[in-house]
């Protein structure tokens, strides 16, 4: 055999084997891991959850491709509701839970928090003297719940103009911790029943002379981190002086705001945590691994997202829920 013949094939057989390398790496890239997680994660529930929970069902298939989310927005009721009787994995939960619920076999991981603010309309007559002075706890009773406070003049200005109510058809937990706030529950609010979060905002923006209630991420542009045009947060007079004190104003934009939550400045409630609801401790690996994943890395989108993350002590507690 001729000296030339064989280097020719050597260097054949060494491409081959290259060529083979190149193809064995190309498919072990293209193949999911054996142990990759599979199945599909079903949630549904409070309005104050649900962006910051499409966020991370965003970044956890980054890494998990192959699981599948079904998620919808509806109120906590509905989502606590369809957890307890097992059409979906993980109620979105912004309310505290109820012994009956408990009962029922509600267990809950606390994931973030953020608050409920109370809301005007921008255009309102009024709007300087009550950016200004602010709301009291009890004025909020009066305008929400007895009655007894029905004309903005009541509150603060000189414009003689009714207080148009609004609040949440459905059950919902904004509307729980904001009666919650001056000692009352949601079917005791008074006001026009608008359906959902972006509605009730839509609602006041309308209205010249109405008054409502949002969570943040509703409530601000998380672009400019500034409010959105057309309604506002309505201060509360916190210490009830009258006035809202440096310390009290800090509704400019949503990092502000959600510092004064934070260090607890902001009343609680009606800021309050946020959790998900199972029906007993959750089993399924997809799900499990979606919880923890949302306690550790999924706390860095929480702040972006107008939201407050969870102390180091809270997410260990919150960890061993699902361990």
């Amino acid at each position: 055999m001729k000296k030339g013949y064989i280097k020719y094939r050597s260097a054949a057989v060494i491409a081959v084997a290259a060529g083979l390398l190149l193809t064995a790496s190309a498919f072990k890239k293209a193949t999911p891991a054996a142990d990759d997680l599979q199945g599909t994660i079903t949630i549904s529930g409070a309005f104050a959850l649900y962006p910051i929970t499409v966020k991370w069902a965003s970044e956890f298939k980054k890494l998990h491709p192959n699981v599948v989310f079904n998620i919808s927005a509806g109120g906590a009721g509905k989502g606590i509701t369809d957890a307890l009787s097992g059409l979906v994995d993980i109620g979105l939960a912004s309310r505290d839970i109820s012994p009956e619920e408990v009962k029922k076999g509600a267990y809950t991981v606390y994931v973030t928090k953020d608050a409920v603010v109370p809301t005007f309309n921008t255009a309102n007559p009024n709007a300087a003297a009550l950016l200004s002075k602010g709301v009291k706890k009890a004025q909020f009773a009066g305008i929400f719940s007895d009655g007894s406070i029905t004309n903005w003049k009541q509150v603060a200005g000189s414009a003689a103009v009714p207080i148009h109510i609004y609040t949440r058809s459905d059950a919902a937990g904004a509307a729980e911790t904001w009666a919650k706030y001056f000692g009352k529950k949601q079917e005791d609010l008074l006001g026009v029943g608008v359906y959902g979060d972006p509605g009730l905002a839509q609602a006041v923006k309308k209205d010249v002379t109405a008054i409502g209630y949002n969570n943040l991420a509703y409530l601000y542009d998380l672009k400019t981190r500034k409010q959105v045009a057309g309604v506002h947060a309505l201060p509360i007079d916190v210490n009830g002086n009258g006035k809202i004190d440096a310390d009290e104003n800090f509704y400019s934009t949503i990092d502000e705001l959600t510092d004064a939550i934070a260090t607890g400045k902001y009343p609680s409630p009606p800021a309050r945590d946020l959790g998900f609801l199972f029906k007993g401790k959750p089993k399924k690996r997809e799900v499990v691994e979606f919880v923890k994943f949302v306690l550790t890395q999924g706390q860095k989108d929480v702040e972006e997202n107008g939201y407050i993350a969870l102390s180091k002590q809270k997410i260990q507690t919150e960890l061993k829920k699902v361990d």
